[in-house]
């Protein structure tokens, strides 16, 4: 059996060598807090590159000041940040490896002097600060602050673009009734609550015609949240407005006990996967290339995210290679120590 792992995946045009993404992972590195990239951020992000990565999608990036999770959170709201984003996208791409950019509004998770926004006037925990119920200016003003965001990242020359729907920040707030609480037409209904994530999906396509991903976070582990379940809608509505692939994660929009062991969260891309027939990531202690070989054998998603992994070993797809009995192309620099 040929290691699908190592197969080619297509999607609009964009083909990515094998199927192992680097998932967005925040490195709060853009020290001067104004949120260019950094020489870490060449180094991080070009060495799993080297490593044969078929994708990289480069961290949780902010499209208003307001919106950072962080004061050292990467943003792409100024065209200044155009710049660096493109000489790292030349650097990871001199590789053989495609780009993405994650394109983030953290919402009431947002840990910064002045006001923050949320869809309600509900602090995500007794840590954070009480957000600001957003205005409908303010949703407009993120909508285009999300629209402004990729265009720029499409001057960068990044292959793929993700929407931050996950997580607990700003859209995965408006999508789970546990922090959406509004009374008007974005809150209440299912439809309402992803109103503004369709808003937000809706002005990114008048800019952006390549691949487009949306991470979500599904399951909201609390007896009154959301399910893998509910997400089928939402991924339904997503493919009907031009979404390729949803990137599934799960929790954090409330503190949580969550029971994680590896692939604990395999089972959701699975059922957002089949409910919906759209293409999935997986995502989540994904360690072991038998394991990554598994989900992607048994159509359980069709791109295997990794995180901490690629932090351990940027060279992790040798190390899943190896063990699958698959040959990988080899920097010609590196190949005394690769055969």
């Amino acid at each position: 059996m040929t290691a699908k792992l190592f197969s080619p995946f297509t999607i609009k045009g964009v083909t990515l060598k094998n199927r192992i993404v680097m998932a967005p992972m925040c490195m709060y590195s853009s020290h001067n807090e104004d949120g260019h990239v950094q020489n870490w951020h060449r180094t991080h992000y070009t060495s799993r590159a080297v490593g044969q990565v078929g994708l990289i999608i480069v961290e949780a990036t902010a499209v208003t000041p307001q919106g950072r999770i962080s004061p050292q959170d990467l943003g792409i709201w100024s065209d200044e940040h155009v710049e660096g984003f493109e000489e790292l996208v030349g650097l990871i791409k001199e590789h053989g490896t495609m780009t993405g950019i994650q394109l983030a509004h953290a919402g009431r998770k947002a840990v910064l002097e002045g006001d923050i926004i949320a869809p309600t006037a509900i602090a995500f925990n007794e840590k954070y600060k009480t957000p600001k119920e957003m205005t409908k200016s303010d949703m407009e003003e993120t909508v285009e602050a999300f629209k402004k965001g990729a265009a720029r990242a499409a001057k960068a020359g990044f292959d793929v673009i993700e929407i931050h729907g996950a997580h607990g920040y700003l859209l995965n707030e408006f999508l789970s009734p546990l922090s959406n609480k509004r009374n008007d037409e974005y809150g209440g209904s299912t439809e309402n609550r992803y109103r503004l994530l369709r808003e937000v999906i809706d002005a990114v396509k008048t800019v952006w015609n390549g691949p487009l991903f949306v991470r979500v976070s599904a399951h909201d582990y609390h007896e009154d949240g959301l399910t893998a379940e509910d997400y089928i809608v939402f991924a339904q509505w997503m493919k009907e407005q031009g979404v390729d692939l949803i990137d599934v994660s799960s929790g954090s929009v409330v503190p949580a006990r969550i029971n994680v062991y590896p692939g604990y969260q395999v089972k959701y891309s699975e059922t957002i996967k089949t409910g919906a027939d759209i293409p999935t990531g997986a995502v989540g202690l994904i360690t072991s290339p038998i394991q990554a070989e598994e989900i992607l054998q048994n159509d359980r998603a069709d791109l295997i995210f990794l995180a901490r992994e690629l932090l351990r070993d940027p060279y992790w797809p040798r190390t899943a290679a190896k063990e699958l009995g698959v040959p990988i192309d080899t920097p010609e620099q590196y190949k005394r120590g690769w055969i």
